[in-house]
């Protein structure tokens, strides 16, 4: 059964496959002070843009507060776009939180995905994916192969996740994958993940257990992944799998500009006779 299980796994792996932050027409009427432990990007008709908070508003009149602590005054005419984002300042500049941290390359991490938030994912080109939250902790999703050509009905799957721990630094989820429409059955992975860091670096682990639908003969798989951000634009991510025959290791570099993530890396199977490597190659958009 898990042999049956990665055939299906690692081509969406390898062959086939929540920034906050939403840029959108502010009206004068809606501009508002904002709190104080809110960071804002506003950007204006000339093309310029800065990080801080709307200070003050009197009439049409907007005062906003750079994050160095430089005030400028604007015409609210002026304001194309006013956004709350997440991230943190660096000495020179501000760094949005990358908008795709619910997952490595494939695998999921233990943060959730927040209430209202929707990502949509290309896995490898031809695996679309979609997930939404439905909570704060709760999320739901799914997908299928853009490309089937096996016969019979189209495999798709499901992808439920709960976040039972949400701390800062520290976040533990619990979910499934779960495939159906394969030669007439279902299949899928049941895991546990424990995320520990930042944003910018952390650790996960994994634990699952594939299973097939009637059958008793599952077995266990491990991940453990990592990811470190070395530009504003750049984090380096690695995801590794062992399972009973063998194993897939995974590295490579996510870019990330506003609300949208690419993952670029390579990705081998391990315990197999001869050595090859594939291409990890993934997009994903997330909004509100």
């Amino acid at each position: 059964m898990t042999r049956q299980l990665l055939t299906i796994l690692l081509p969406a792996f390898l062959l086939a496959g929540s920034a906050h932050y939403t840029f959108a027409q502010t009206p004068a009427a809606t501009i508002a002070v904002a709190p104080a432990d809110v960071t804002q990007e506003i950007r204006l008709r000339d093309g310029t843009s800065a990080f801080g908070r709307v200070d003050a508003v009197d009439g049409t009149r907007v005062t906003f507060r750079t994050l160095a602590g430089a005030t400028l005054t604007i015409d609210a005419a002026d304001i194309v776009s006013l956004a709350t984002v997440e991230g943190r300042a660096s000495a020179t500049e501000f760094w949005k939180a990358d908008p795709n941290p619910t997952r490595l390359f494939f695998g999921p991490t233990g943060r959730p995905l927040k209430r209202g938030d929707v990502y949509l994912g290309v896995y490898e080109i031809f695996i679309p994916f979609v997930q939404v939250g439905l909570t704060d902790r709760l999320s739901i999703g799914g997908g299928t192969p853009l490309v089937f050509g096996g016969g019979g009905d189209r495999p798709f799957w499901f992808t439920p996740k709960y976040t039972v721990i949400a701390r800062p630094t520290t976040q533990v989820a619990v979910g499934a994958m779960h495939i159906m429409n394969i030669d007439g059955d279902s299949l899928g992975v049941a895991y546990g993940a424990m995320t520990q860091g930042t944003r910018d670096t952390a650790l996960t682990v994994g634990v699952g257990y594939a299973y097939e639908r009637f059958e008793d003969n599952g077995a266990p798989v491990v991940m453990l992944g990592g990811e470190h951000r070395v530009h504003r634009h750049v984090k380096l991510v690695t995801e590794n799998y062992v399972f009973r025959e063998g194993g897939i290791a995974s590295a490579g570099v996510r870019f990330m500009t506003g609300r949208l993530s690419a993952d670029l890396g390579l990705a081998t199977p391990l315990g197999v006779d001869d050595v090859f490597v594939f291409p990890v190659v993934n997009f994903v958009w997330t909004f509100r």
